[in-house]
């Protein structure tokens, strides 16, 4: 019974660590699923393994099977021919293998005739560096390459996303052209939005692994709550929410300056250069104009909690997003002021409504003594201990508290230790999650200590900074 829930698992699940999948490469073509059938068959029946229980093992099961989920070049909906399940034929991996040797071999021999003519090779049989271009020149014959087994191809490099905390994506300005599987992407989200009433979970669904940019204005809006699923009903809704939040800016604004605001606002004056200091569209004083408005009119609107540390960084996802709407290049260097008086409402009210409704599900976090905060750390310190009792001794044994670390993370949703390009590709999944900021986001903090166990393991000098944020010294 375990041999065949073993199989079962690894049919579901043809993603994870060892299961069986083409090599791509420029001397291997893409095997043909059609004409590997059996060895993997006659394989598993000897050497299944019987799985470990499995509550001890489902956080770690989760984590494999979203492990691939941030590659831009995977995705479950892509245009493949052959099953989840990938086979292997012995005749054709041997023939495969017998290919490699001599090709090598070929290397081998002639290396002087290969560093010769290098520099006279045709343009045509120059590497690929954009996926988009190889993708489009082989869209008729797409099929018939995957099943050659004897044709040599080069496949195009996946386009390299900066590691710096840069705003823009891959479909950002500047950045390699979309590939197949984007245009594909893209045209479905629009098929959705541009239906008479959107399916907000096939929306979701389709989000979850995330949103191309070009669409991510309105799909946010959608997945907030902010928009109605009803198209004829969206332009009414925006209008008059945007009146509405100018009313409050009309009605409440000026009472910044009485003295029972004056705490409340001076605190949100302080805050706002520290948001993002090292991006320049945050230090523009139009900008910083526009978060004190913000902050201002959500704390006077939310006397439970008022403003508190950290929700300005809540702000900025929006803010850049509902910006991208209006702005084709990196807006990360973007003068605001190039765009109307319109654009700059429709961005600051739009911004409010969403960083509303995303902090009506963790208001406690906000509240007199942070409960939402305690509590989310606690279930962290519970979850780590089920999934790797070894990293949690460890924090024990060295007097680590998990506030100390996690407190950050969750006051501000993991912002500080992300660049903001990750953030709001993370934010995708969140939104696209019933309770993502809540509830999901304790499941990423996990993942962040498990992703980093070694490191942890191998610490045994952790000093805690001022601010919530833990630091292993080199």
């Amino acid at each position: 019974m375990a041999a065949e829930n073993s199989k079962q698992f690894w049919k579901r699940s043809a993603k994870l660590p060892g299961s069986i999948q083409p090599v791509y490469g420029a001397q291997h073509p893409p095997l043909d699923p059609r004409l590997t059938k059996n060895f993997i068959k006659e394989r598993s029946k000897v050497n299944s393994v019987p799985l470990k229980n499995k509550k001890a093992s489902s956080f770690h099961e989760f984590a494999r099977n979203t492990s691939d989920a941030w590659d831009i070049g995977d995705d479950e909906e892509e245009d493949f021919s052959s099953p989840p399940f990938q086979t292997l034929n012995s005749k054709v991996a041997l023939a495969t293998a017998a290919q490699v040797l001599e090709n090598h071999s070929k290397l081998r021999v002639k290396p002087e005739r290969s560093q010769s003519t290098s520099s006279d090779v045709p343009a045509s049989y120059k590497v690929i560096k954009s996926s988009s271009d190889a993708q489009l020149s082989r869209n008729s014959s797409d099929t018939c390459l995957r099943n050659s087994l004897h044709k040599q191809q080069s496949l195009p490099l996946r386009p390299i996303i900066p590691l710096v905390a840069r705003i823009s994506d891959q479909n950002a300005s500047g950045a390699p052209p979309m590939t197949v599987r984007e245009k594909t992407r893209l045209e479905k989200f629009r098929q959705l939005l541009s239906s008479h009433n959107t399916d907000l979970d096939e929306l979701r669904k389709w989000s979850w692994p995330g949103v191309p940019r070009e669409v991510r204005p309105v799909t946010w809006r959608l997945l907030s709550g902010y928009l109605p699923a009803n198209t004829e009903r969206r332009k009414l809704t925006l209008q008059r929410k945007r009146e509405e939040y100018f009313g409050f800016i009309e009605q409440y604004y000026d009472s910044r300056n009485e003295e029972h605001h004056q705490d409340t606002y001076r605190q949100i004056h302080i805050d706002i250069p520290r948001t993002n200091p090292l991006i320049p569209l945050f230090q523009q004083p139009l900008v910083q104009e526009i978060f004190e408005r913000i902050l201002f009119i959500w704390a006077i609107r939310h006397p439970a909690s008022g403003y508190v540390q950290g929700i300005n960084d809540l702000v900025t996802p929006f803010f850049v997003v509902f910006l991208s709407e209006y702005v084709e290049e990196d807006v990360e260097n973007f003068d605001v002021t190039n765009l109307s008086q319109d654009m700059l409402r429709s961005i600051e009210a739009d911004s409010f409504w969403c960083m509303s409704k995303l902090l009506d599900g963790i208001q406690d976090n906000y509240t007199f003594a942070q409960p939402g905060i305690q509590k989310k750390v606690k279930a962290l310190e519970e979850l780590v201990s089920r999934i790797d009792e070894q990293v949690h001794s460890h924090f024990r044994r060295y007097e680590v508290e998990y506030l100390q670390f996690a407190f950050r993370w969750m006051n501000n949703l993991l912002m500080r230790e992300l660049p903001l390009r990750c953030t709001i590709r993370l934010w995708d999944t969140y939104q696209s999650e019933p309770e993502g900021f809540s509830h999901f986001h304790l499941y990423v903090c996990a993942a962040f200590l498990i992703k980093w166990r070694k490191e942890i393991l191998d610490e045994e000098d952790f000093q805690v900074t001022q601010n919530h944020g833990l630091l292993w010294k080199e």
